[in-house]
């Protein structure tokens, strides 16, 4: 790993040390402080031994102290982040402590509990021993179940294979071997008042290998149809079940597996030649614990078990104009995998892979020259597990710059002479795997001003077994007895954005613009008109906003009192991808709690604790429309405030055969980009390429003047 050190000589002496930014993710000793500091205060040891430590993550503060430790308790230093005051500013010896935020569930009550913990003095040593904690606040919260936990997903498996009525229901599809059988087990949603938060439910998915000593066979080729189990997550036991339809086994795929070469029974190819990434002067990054500073951008990089990677204190230096913010924090706070079969089990495939399950809880630790090329710093990401020890995902974060093509190019027709810029960018990146898929969550920072979402999806397919001779309309046959069902993925970028607006200040409005064609008439006698048309969300319930790739939607946050050379406001624009709405009726039952899929835009004025589309506890949730649905029918002013974007989009998927046995990356994200942000090209300043240089030179005579062009239409000139 490299952390490079930021020099001495342009950064004073920091006076006053403190351990941990504001911002900072939990360290493992305070994740470890927090969970003592919990346990101790349970009220009895029956409570004390009941409880399952969900999710601890940092409690983040006012943004007022973020400010205060960016202006004077850690690198770069930044005074002009706050208002000067008669007097001058009285800077207070110490930052606030920092806080825990715990979400506990206990197994013997089924109660689940919100805890505040004032994290006071820890130290690495305190990890197993004495701690220094405080509670805020707890608070039990009624009618919800928290996400589930892969301790729990192991149990469920167990509990599963042994019980009696299902080994002799596997009996009768040929399987005794119980080492072959997988149970995944999935959230049973919401459908009825069966499925009411009073009691922990799962419904699991069931397949089965052919051969138990390839532990990297692909199980998900097999899948076990007609079987169905209800396990109460609780007590660990089979609640329910039933041999409902004996649907044969599908034959082992011969195409099934995707490990190299002779291991899946294949041949890989031969031709692909070694390619290397090289800085042989480092990367143009600078990374001092999670501040980055690159090609005059800056932020800090958080992580949190639920959305993983979150980008936080975005902003761009801009010459005279200093440090100038764009958000306060970026980062994907909700995903929604509604699938198209009305068959069961299929019609319950709805997952909420970070309500339910957590994406940062799922994230993998990610290998150099396989997930991330090149000069990487890694970031490791601890967190809690469901008996309160703490687990650390190792290089769970990527920090690395990519060529990215051409930035510009312009050639004068009339010299030969031309002048080219490559492209660069830094991405920040994780990857989870949540059962059968994986999931990529990129951001991208380029030289020209712009941020990119990307996220790449890749995985195995989730099938359905099919009796001979039987052909499904909704869903593709993969192979024999097997099919795919469509489906589709929903993710939600939340997007706190700060438009030129220093901490304290909320000067942001949102703008949508389309382009019209402009009516024959006077005005366009030739017929070939358009312009654009602006309309100010002015609030939140008229800030519900579909795309419109026919008159090239896209929306701007501006900022009301900045304008730029021309006299126009500064603004940076939400630029959609690809992007698709609900395939499903309004009354589908996912929507209950999935109401924010039913438009691609939703703003809101921000406000504390509202962080999750579909509320914090989505897992069983009986309440209709919670979450951001709900509080924008408070309707709340949107002309001049601190805006919050949340940005739904998703991908329709029609499996093809292409897609098996594993599927070659999806790509789908946005683009936020400057809209008059700049007073011009901000990537007018970047270098030329050694390599151009020299070819430059090569090109010139000894005199200094340009050689002959060889160009014909020069020689016509």
């Amino acid at each position: 790993m490299i952390c490079p050190a930021v020099s001495s000589e342009r950064i004073p002496i920091m006076l006053r040390a403190q351990s941990s930014h504001p911002l900072d993710p939990l360290s493992a000793a305070e994740i470890s402080v927090a969970v003592a500091t919990v346990r101790a205060a349970g009220a009895t040891p029956e409570v004390r031994d009941g409880m399952r430590f969900v999710e601890v993550v940092l409690s983040e503060p006012d943004k007022n102290v973020v400010a205060l430790a960016d202006a004077y308790f850690f690198p770069p230093f930044q005074p002009s982040l706050l208002p000067r005051t008669k007097g001058g500013a009285v800077i207070p010896s110490k930052l606030p402590a920092r806080r825990a935020r715990l979400v506990v569930y206990n197994k013997k009550s089924n109660e689940t509990s919100v805890w505040i913990v004032e994290l006071s003095e820890v130290h690495a040593a305190t990890r197993g021993g004495h701690h220094r904690g405080k509670v805020i606040s707890s608070q039990v919260v009624k009618d919800v179940q928290p996400p589930m936990d892969a301790v729990e997903y192991a149990e469920c498996e167990a509990v599963v294979k042994e019980y009696p009525p299902f080994r002799e229901a596997m009996k009768k599809r040929g399987i005794e071997d119980m080492d072959l059988v997988m149970v995944d087990a999935w959230c049973v949603g919401y459908h009825s008042d069966a499925d009411a938060p009073s009691r922990r439910l799962a419904k699991p998915l069931i397949f089965c290998r052919t051969e138990s000593d390839c532990p990297m066979e692909n199980g998900y080729a097999r899948p076990v149809e007609g079987i169905y189990a209800l396990v109460d997550m609780q007590n660990m036991v089979v609640i329910e079940f039933e041999d409902r339809k004996l649907v044969p086994l599908p034959p082992a795929d011969p195409l099934r597996n995707y490990t190299p070469g002779e291991t899946r029974g294949g041949v890989d190819r031969s031709d692909v030649k070694p390619l290397q990434i090289v800085q042989p002067e480092g990367p143009s990054f600078r990374v001092s614990g999670h501040y980055i500073e690159w090609q005059k951008w800056n932020f800090r990089i958080g992580f949190t078990p639920r959305e993983g990677l979150v980008i936080h204190s975005i902003a761009y230096v801009d010459g005279s104009r200093g440090r100038r913010p764009i958000a306060h924090r970026l980062s994907f706070v909700e995903m929604v995998v509604p699938y198209g079969d009305p068959n069961d089990p299929h019609y319950r495939k709805n997952a909420f892979d970070a309500g339910e399950d957590g994406l940062g809880k799922n994230a993998h630790s990610l290998k150099k020259g396989c997930d991330c090329l090149g000069y990487i710093k890694y970031f490791d990401a601890h967190f809690t597990n469901f008996t309160g020890g703490v687990d650390t995902i190792e290089n769970c974060v990527c920090l690395h710059e990519e060529d990215h093509g051409i930035l510009w190019k312009h050639q004068d027709w009339r010299t030969g002479l031309a002048e080219v810029r490559r492209s660069r960018r830094l991405t920040v990146s994780f990857i989870c795997t949540v059962a059968n898929y994986e999931y990529g969550f990129y951001w991208h920072f380029y030289q020209d001003g712009k941020i990119e979402a990307e996220v790449k999806l890749t995985g195995v397919l989730s099938l359905g077994a099919l009796q001979p001779g039987e052909v499904r309309k909704y869903g593709t046959t993969i192979a024999p007895g097997l099919y795919a069902p469509v489906h589709q993925h929903f993710f939600v970028a939340r997007m706190d954005m700060a438009v030129d607006c220093k901490p304290g200040e909320a000067f942001n409005q949102v703008v949508e613009v389309d382009v019209k064609v402009e009516e024959a008439g006077k005005d366009n006698v030739h017929n070939n008109a358009f312009y654009t048309e602006e309309t100010v969300l002015k609030s939140e319930l008229q800030a519900m906003r579909d795309c419109n790739f026919s008159s090239a939607r896209h929306w701007i946050v501006r900022n009301t009192r900045t304008v730029n050379r021309t006299g126009q406001l500064t603004g940076y624009k939400l630029v959609p991808g690809s992007n698709c709405l609900p395939l499903a009726g309004s009354e589908a039952k996912f929507l209950r709690r999935a109401a924010f899929l039913k438009h691609n835009l939703w703003v809101t004025p921000y406000t504390r604790d509202e962080d999750f589309p579909g509320g914090e506890f989505p897992n069983q949730n009986p309440r209709v429309g919670e979450g951001l649905a709900s509080w924008v029918k408070q309707n709340r002013s949107l002309e001049e405030t601190n805006i919050v974007l949340w940005y739904v989009f998703g991908i329709t998927h029609v499996p093809r055969l292409e897609d098996w046995p594993v599927m070659p990356v999806e790509r789908i994200g946005f683009m936020l980009q400057p809209h008059g942000f700049f007073n011009c090209s901000p990537a007018i300043d970047v270098p030329p390429n050694p390599c151009q240089l020299e070819a430059k030179d090569s090109d010139t005579k000894d005199n200094g003047q340009a050689k002959p062009s060889p160009s014909g239409l020069i020689a016509k000139l």
